[in-house]
């Protein structure tokens, strides 16, 4: 039996909630060591490879390995990627690499591009849809609506959108990845068949996670400034820091929420049904998270905007519930 999305997204946010409380702890508590708090791209390299340690070990332990394509070397089967798997790991690397850059842009905070990086994924769903040939229901583009204006609300109470040129390229290549894994999803995968979630989460992580830790692997032999000893230390000095504990937690916790993502993503409903619900657990988990920090006085409690847009966005993912019994009903 086919678990529920909307159970899916349930475990999706539950699991969201700690991951992003113990990433802000990361980037709030000072390490003694270096006499400040971690930055996100000190955290990236080590918590990329564990949860590709914990990925690669599920899909051998669980056989989904065995759902995946496979081709003989050396007279054994081995896991293969198709093109189009190929291309949806590219993509979803694409998103592993420009969340650390996002970390990094002086001028403007972590939460506000975000923002603006889940906007422009909501914006692309039904896109992606109408290319498909796949039917957009009345329903979800009244939830994505709802979403918009949510995000809107916070996008305004930030004070709009004067971005240096780097934010800039890191939304849009957030985006292009995003629309790359999401067309491939489409044309090969959203059938709701089990059997081929398994494989297309074996061949497409196969690809993300070592190209993802490539690309982290050249930017620190690169100089570019203050980033390259920060990528330095995340895959040198970190494993030796004392932390290792607590980055196994939170890449156990980000290689959870990457398969509660990719189930909802690949559900056989239309993009604009199963965006919102994930891009939404997203949203409100970061907003229970915020909370949470603020009563550890580590962050702000949230604005009155932000409530705002998350009871948008809890009305819309009430809609996308609702609405398709309703009609199955009428």
């Amino acid at each position: 039996m086919r678990t529920p999305i909307e159970l899916l997204a349930l475990l999706y946010f539950l699991a969201y909630i700690p991951y992003a409380v113990l990433t802000r702890w990361f980037s709030s508590v000072e390490f003694a060591p270096l006499g400040r708090p971690l930055t996100g791209l000190e955290i990236l390299p080590a918590a990329t490879i564990l949860s590709g340690v914990f990925t690669f070990l599920f899909a051998w332990a669980s056989g989904w390995v065995r759902r995946a394509h496979q081709w003989r070397a050396f007279g054994l089967s081995w896991p293969a990627p198709t093109r189009w798997t190929f291309l949806s790991g590219i993509g979803t690397a694409l998103l592993l690499f420009t969340v650390p850059l996002s970390f990094t842009i002086r001028g403007v905070s972590i939460p506000f591009m975000q923002l603006l990086m889940r906007g422009d994924v909501l914006i692309i769903a039904p896109l992606v849809d109408l290319l498909s040939g796949r039917k957009v229901r009345w329903y979800s583009w009244v939830a994505l609506l709802l979403v918009a204006i949510g995000l809107a609300l916070g996008i305004r109470a930030r004070g709009g959108l004067h971005l240096p040129p780097l934010a800039i390229v890191t939304v849009v290549l957030y985006t292009l990845g995003y629309f790359v894994r999401l067309w491939v999803m489409t044309r090969v995968s959203k059938s709701g068949d089990p059997e081929a979630v398994k494989g297309y989460f074996v061949e497409e992580k196969m690809v993300a996670i070592p190209f993802a830790v490539l690309c982290l692997a050249a930017l620190s032999v690169i100089d570019f400034g203050t980033q390259r000893g920060e990528l330095s230390f995340g895959f040198v000095g970190v494993w030796n820091s004392g932390l290792l504990g607590i980055l196994l937690v939170l890449s156990a916790l980000l290689f959870v929420i990457s398969i509660f993502s990719l189930l909802i993503l690949l559900d056989k409903r239309e993009n604009t049904y199963c965006v919102p619900f994930e891009r939404s657990a997203s949203i409100l988990s970061g907003l229970a998270a915020a909370y949470i920090l603020a009563a550890m006085s580590l962050s702000k409690w949230p604005t009155t905007a932000e409530v705002i847009g998350a009871g948008l966005l809890v009305a819309a993912i009430a809609l996308l519930s609702l609405a398709p019994h309703l009609r199955r009903s009428a």
